[in-house]
């Protein structure tokens, strides 16, 4: 009879009753498991999980009834919350409790409750806070907001309901040239190939070969993304292509040593010899890891495709993780996040953020022919853009190697009276006896510090100036050749009172290594108007200045300050937070939602690698010294812009350690780019910040995820640093480079 009641018990958990796809994946991450958790214990393969969250599969006895016992109990503890529209009438990408479209960034999942966000831009100071999108308020535990997944497939181009939104679009509105959202991760399960789009959606996709592909993509897919401006181009679709689907259609699975070097494919590849004879063509970069696919525009009609490998190494661990890694769907997710947040990639994040800056600021706009009635491009650029014209930088921006050096003696090394040398810091000096006995060094991290440098900055739009015997103006972009060694950190101006420092304690603001100047050299105009706040006169002899200048920046430091702000939101960490909650919600929040986490890495990276564009060096190309690159023929190779940036960051990081010397008697012990140490008694930065009733120290340091504002970065012992500079026989061993996990590598650990 037991053996009956055994069969009937059996029969009954076969049919175990579970909830969908999403609601499995919410459950789980309210509880604060991973998947790898999920599958030790039920004793299956990680993808197995992977696989009933996303819908793809369903679990089979014995599992399911296990399976179903676990979701039943999370159930009880995280019940789902109320809302006031039901999940089939809501698209994906949106929240079930919508908030004004200019004032909420997208959110990549299905997250019950959430609270309304006001972007505020702060033009004076990089400091002042901009709220963010609250967390997901599912559950009580810290649940990262996620997308449902379909485990049906849809022919052709036929979906339920929207999975993405175009980027500014009202919340409940789709374009419905792009419904399927902005790209596909095209993958071949079981002989059929399927592209996986944002929001869970899967497309059979009938292409037979690469050609076919791309006409699918443009005609059947409904790929794609609006504009970002008025006068700007609709972001083309992305196809990304698994390992799977490069086999499927002829394409190599990885590159070969000699391939990895030139960065593409031979040119006599079978491939493209089909899309040439299909009257396709490719970029002058070739068919590469980010390969660009395109027919000659008819009129308005563009007919582009982005592929993107990452069997080819296009997403760089680097900045984008394990995302090359990761399941179809999976990496549908990731990229759809990051092109509904900042914009469609483009290539690598610093390409992507190069791009991010004329899509914003297109360089010309289109008007109609009064005689032909015909949209042709207008004469002269938009306003407020950089043109569509390269504009040559002044002798003093330039990098060694470029043309307007070509007359200089072969070995000649330019010192600060003819280069501009503005770059981030790398400073350190000895521990003072009293800091020695100090118990541990902490680190504080400028959250998206060279973000925050753009913030509000002027920077030029056009061609140089060249003038004599300048008057200094902060207010005109430009480099401008100036002796500041008479500046005496010593005594400065903080605010509007004069205070009395321990200037050797300091690092130079002027200098990336601290040092004090010891005569004229060039400067960006943020680094002058320091001086001058500092309480110094100065006088420039000679300056590059641009009298066409603007606020560039400022709309790309907003995207990508939104996107990084609602990711962090995702992952538990809000903008109002108090310090004590910011340090506890920053502890770990990688964890909460690994994907998630991926998108923050590459935004931060987007804004890194966007403002070092600015300054391309050659690559490659055959270049020999004095010959012109590639890149000094974009209008968007401006090295005078990220002077600027750069310049401003430092100056900022430099003012927070002035105001916080000058009230706490406390002075930084090594620097490295947007990370400071200090030595101190404790462990945290709560334990010497100055806090008073909950409010920082205005113009100091202060905790919190905005951009401008600090998290901790690590804390070490006094004695590891003394015994790492012992060790390393380097009195002054920058510290700061492995203040995070006090792992000594030469890789810069700083963010």
């Amino acid at each position: 009879m037991s053996e009956l009641f055994d069969a009937v018990d059996a029969l009954v958990a076969s049919r175990s009753t579970l909830p969908p796809p999403a609601e499995r994946k919410r459950l789980r991450a309210a509880h604060g498991l991973t998947i790898d958790e999920v599958a030790t214990a039920l004793k299956v393969r990680r993808a197995t999980v992977s696989g009933w969250e996303s819908g793809k599969t369903e679990p089979r006895p014995p599992e399911r009834d296990a399976y179903a016992r676990l979701l039943a109990q999370l159930a009880e503890l995280y019940p789902a919350a109320a809302a006031t529209v039901s999940a089939a009438e809501v698209p994906a990408t949106f929240t079930a409790v919508p908030a004004p479209a200019e004032a909420r960034p997208l959110s990549t999942g299905p997250a019950p409750e959430a609270a309304d966000m006001t972007a505020t831009e702060n033009t004076q100071s990089s400091t002042t806070p901009a709220p963010a999108a609250a967390a997901p308020a599912a559950a009580p535990g810290p649940a990262p907001t996620t997308r449902p997944t379909s485990t049906s497939r849809r022919p052709g181009a036929k979906k339920a309901a929207p999975a993405a939104t175009s980027a500014g679009a009202p919340v409940g509105e789709t374009d419905p040239r792009f419904e399927n959202g902005p790209l596909a991760v095209v993958d071949v399960e079981d002989g059929k190939v399927l592209a996986y789009c944002v929001g869970g959606l899967v497309l059979d996709v009938p292409a037979k070969s690469l050609p076919s592909l791309v006409d699918w993509t443009l005609k059947e897919a409904k790929l794609g993304q609006p504009k970002l401006s008025g006068p700007g181009r609709l972001a083309d679709p992305l196809i990304v292509l698994t390992a799977a689907a490069c086999e499927r259609y002829g394409l190599p699975v990885g590159l070969t040593e000699e391939e990895r070097i030139a960065g593409r494919i031979p040119e006599g590849h079978k491939v493209i010899k089909q899309l040439t004879r299909a009257d396709w063509q490719l970029t002058k970069r070739g068919f590469g890891p980010w390969a660009r696919i395109y027919r000659p525009a008819q009129g308005s009609d563009r007919q582009c495709v982005q592929l993107c490998i990452p069997s080819w190494n296009a997403l760089d661990p680097r900045f984008w993780g394990a995302a090359g890694q990761l399941p179809p769907a999976e990496l549908a997710r990731v990229l759809g996040a990051y092109a509904a947040r900042v914009m469609t990639p483009r290539g690598s994040t610093a390409v992507t953020g190069l791009e991010l800056m004329t899509a914003l600021h297109p360089p010309t706009y289109a008007v109609r022919d009064e005689e032909t009635g015909v949209m042709r491009r207008a004469d002269g650029k938009t306003p407020g853009s950089l043109g569509v014209d390269p504009v040559d930088c002044a002798p003093c921006e330039a990098p060694d190697g470029h043309p307007l050096l070509a007359d200089l003696p072969r070995f000649h090394v330019r010192g600060p009276e003819e280069k501009l040398f503005e770059e981030a810091y790398d400073w350190a000096r000895p521990l003072t006896d009293d800091e020695c006995l100090r118990s541990h060094l902490v680190g504080l991290d400028v959250n998206m510090a060279f973000a925050a440098g753009a913030n509000g900055l002027v920077v030029g739009l056009g061609e140089h100036t060249h003038v004599k015997n300048p008057v200094f103006d902060p207010k005109l972009p430009g480099s401008w050749l100036v002796d500041l060694s008479h500046v005496d950190l010593s005594r400065v101006k903080v605010g509007k009172e004069w205070a009395e420092l321990d200037g050797a304690l300091l690092p130079s603001p002027f200098t990336p290594k601290g040092d004090r100047p010891t005569g004229p050299a060039w400067y960006a105009t943020p680094t002058i108007a320091y001086a001058q706040e500092l309480g110094y006169d100065v006088t420039p002899t000679e300056a590059y200045v641009r009298y066409e200048n603007g606020r560039y920046l400022d709309g790309w430091y907003a995207r990508l300050r939104d996107a990084y702000l609602a990711t962090m939101a995702d992952l538990g960490v809000d903008a109002d937070l108090t310090p004590e909650d910011f340090l506890a919600a920053m502890d770990g929040y990688k964890g909460r939602d690994p994907q998630m986490a991926i998108v923050v890495s590459a935004v931060k990276a987007t804004v890194k690698g966007g403002l070092g564009k600015l300054r391309e060096r050659p690559r490659g190309e055959g270049w020999t010294s004095g010959e012109r690159w590639r890149a000094l023929e974009r209008p968007t190779w401006r090295p005078d812009i990220r002077a600027a940036v750069i310049s401003r960051t430092r100056i900022n990081l430099h003012r927070k350690m002035v105001k916080h010397a000058a009230f706490t008697g406390q002075y930084p012990v090594a620097i490295l780019s947007d990370c400071v140490v200090y030595a101190v008694d404790g462990e945290s930065p709560l334990d010497f910040l100055p806090y008073r009733e909950g409010k920082p120290l205005p113009g100091g340091f202060k905790l919190g995820v905005n951009p401008g504002l600090v998290k901790h970065e690590g804390t070490q012992t006094t004695l590891w640093g003394e015994g790492a500079r012992e060790q390393h026989k380097a009195p002054e061993l920058n510290l700061a480079r492995y203040i995070k996990d006090g792992t000594f590598t030469d890789k810069d650990n700083g963010e």
